[in-house]
């Protein structure tokens, strides 16, 4: 057995020569030649045999003319696909296509030679080909995988699995776990819900009835795993799948969406499980433009706030393009470290990592002065609603003087671009954080026109995944065995992937021309309650027999319901149909400038309650709500 095992791994480990690959097929090409007169004469071998063997040469110089044209011999025979079948057809075409132009000037020139080759002869060799050629690399292909799976079979503990979904994501599904020499994986059959389907068998698997998939079905033919491969599925219906399969003790697993194969091809390790965001209700945002490339090529891009998950995020996208210098600055030593770990380990090249505060007017001069960047991405911000309504002067000292700070440093260096990364809760803000947030995008909206700098705007709802985000939180929750912790039955809130958000700022800078507020189309807003419930049932369990949801009460400054837009804001479009510009009310810029120049300058001589009073009087809509600050608002009712 341990010399069997030797000598499949050095199988599965060793190709065949190119050259070896071309040998054969023109062997083949000499057979089905000689097959072609058999058929041509009804097998009788009543042809000028002197004449044919003659032939034999410049048929094989050109075969290998028209193989080394499409490169066919270049291919791995046990990786055989579509793609490598119309390279063949193209060199057997190539091929009939040479002896005919022979054919047809030997005739013209009524030159009676080895180049004349009855045009039946030609035509049945070419179909010949194409049955031999083709059907010798699959059936290669067919023993090569079944040997090695075979053995994979053998010494490993091989899991079986159910494939949902009989149509063609299902069959490309089949295709890439069948096709994967080094998968243990078994398939047993496939599951539908088209009646039509069920019953019938596709490569000789059964297709099932949904119902028929009982606990007693799983423990009889020891199923391991479900895979849900269907590309157009509603998160409702993908919810109802998982939970029935989890209830009955099974791993769900689920293809990911066509877009994000690799080169259009399903890999068997794309595969995963069941996340939070297959259920967001929404197709994912998928933002591809050739002009970024262009934009960022050659630049100096400076990130602030690189360490946390949006600028992070965005700093990983950026290593993508061409860039000059990508300089990552953060006053949080430990995660940044963690960031340029990361791009070394990655061996990612020209990248400069500086502790830093935003707030540091001196030394951040230094910086803009020492590299000159031609971006800069603002991500640097306080975010926690609770935390900043007890801290409203650091609020102000991240969010609004940070903000100043950076954007007037653009200025004085002429800086292309400056992307700010905003947030939802500045629309009708009923916080402090969120007010500061609209206070910072005032500002630079009104410094707009003061420059050269283009000041450019994005707003969007809450990241998944990120740093003090719902869905970490209700993991350790989770994790702990419960409770999970709400606000509010009703409270409700946008989602998106870090990677769509991180996405729309890189977008926004290209398609920017200055002054605009970039905001998403997120679809439906989702019920933190149902979010939760569907939390504890992707782990397996249920609510509230396993794991129960307490309603805690609104914090300070939380919102039942988000808005992406302010009163008086509507929206034009843009060449993306996920993408939006804010049109936003008429300001004062003159006097809002004031405002927001005397809260930066008297932040740190002012008390709270005075803070809190200034910031609501530069943004009017600022109402507080479930906060000691509301008694702020009792006048102005």
């Amino acid at each position: 057995m341990n010399k069997i095992n030797k000598i499949l791994v050095k199988l599965s480990n060793r190709y065949a020569s190119k050259w070896v690959v071309l040998l054969f097929d023109l062997c083949l090409v000499v057979f089905t030649f000689f097959l072609a007169y058999l058929i041509r004469y009804n097998f009788e071998i009543s042809f000028d045999l002197e004449k044919f063997f003659l032939q034999i040469p410049f048929v094989l110089i050109a075969a290998t003319i028209s193989f080394f044209i499409v490169s066919s011999h270049r291919g791995v025979v046990r990786f055989t696909g579509v793609k490598d079948v119309v390279n063949i057809v193209v060199g057997i075409n190539l091929l009939a296509t040479i002896l005919i132009i022979s054919t047809y000037v030997s005739r013209q020139y009524k030159y009676d030679s080895i180049f004349d080759i009855a045009g039946s002869v030609i035509y049945i060799h070419l179909l010949l080909n194409v049955f031999f050629l083709i059907g010798a690399k699959f059936f290669i292909k067919s023993i090569y995988h079944s040997i090695i799976s075979d053995h994979h079979l053998m010494n490993k503990n091989g899991h079986k699995i159910l494939i949902y979904g009989a149509g063609n994501s299902g069959m490309v599904t089949y295709e890439a776990i069948t096709n994967d020499s080094k998968s243990n994986i078994e398939i047993f059959g496939f599951i539908d819900d088209n009646v039509k389907k069920i019953g019938k068998k596709i490569n000789l698997l059964e297709v099932y009835d949904p119902k028929k998939i009982t606990t007693e079905f799983i423990e009889k033919h020891k199923i391991d795993e479900i895979i849900i491969s269907i590309q157009v599925i509603s998160s409702e219906r993908l919810l109802e799948i998982t939970k029935e399969f989890l209830a009955k003790s099974i791993k769900v697993k689920i293809t990911p969406p066509v877009q994000q194969w690799i080169d259009g091809d399903l890999q068997v390790s794309q595969i995963k499980d069941v996340n939070i965001e297959d259920l967001l209700g929404r197709e994912p945002i998928s933002i591809k433009n050739p002009v970024l490339v262009e934009e960022y090529d050659n630049k100096v891009i400076l990130v602030s706030g690189a360490a946390g998950s949006i600028g992070s995020e965005i700093a990983r996208k950026l290593t993508k393009f061409n860039y000059k210098k990508l300089i990552l600055v953060d006053v949080a030593e430990s995660p940044l470290y963690d960031l340029q770990q990361e791009f070394i380990q990655n061996d990612i090249k020209q990248f400069e990592v500086i502790v830093a505060d935003v707030r540091n007017t001196v030394r951040m001069n230094q910086i803009f002065a020492s590299y000159r960047p031609q971006f800069v991405f603002h991500a640097a911000a306080y975010k926690h609603v609770p935390l900043m309504e007890n801290n409203p002067y650091e609020a102000v000292s991240v969010n609004v003087s940070g903000t100043i700070n950076m954007s007037n440093l653009a200025i004085k260096f002429g800086v292309n671009k400056f992307v700010m990364i905003s947030t939802d809760k500045a629309v009708n803000p009923t916080n402090v954080m969120g007010a500061t947030k609209r206070i910072a995008e005032l500002y630079i909206s009104c410094l707009n026109k003061k420059g050269n700098t283009k000041f450019i705007t994005t707003r969007f709802g809450n990241v998944l995944g990120s740093n003090g985000s719902v869905i970490p939180l209700f993991k350790k929750q989770i994790e702990k065995g419960g409770p999970l912790t709400v606000t509010h039955k009703d409270i409700t809130r946008y989602f998106m992937t870090i990677p769509e958000a991180c996405s729309l700022v890189l977008e926004a800078a290209a398609m920017g021309n200055g002054g605009e507020i970039f905001v998403f189309d997120m679809g439906k807003s989702v019920k933190i309650f149902d979010l939760a419930v569907n939390m504890i049932t992707l782990s397996g369990l249920n609510y509230p027999t396993d794991i129960d949801i307490k309603i805690t009460g609104l914090r300070p400054g939380e919102k039942i319901y988000e808005e992406l837009l302010a009163n008086g804001e509507n929206t034009r479009p843009t060449y993306h149909e996920k993408i939006m510009i804010a049109k936003s009310k008429k300001i004062d810029t003159k006097v809002t400038l004031n405002l927001i120049i005397e809260l930066h300058q008297n932040n740190p001589k002012c008390q709270t309650l005075d803070i809190v009073s200034k910031i609501k009087e530069i943004v009017p809509e600022y109402i507080s709500n479930n906060s000691k600050f509301e008694v702020l608002d009792s006048p102005r009712n």
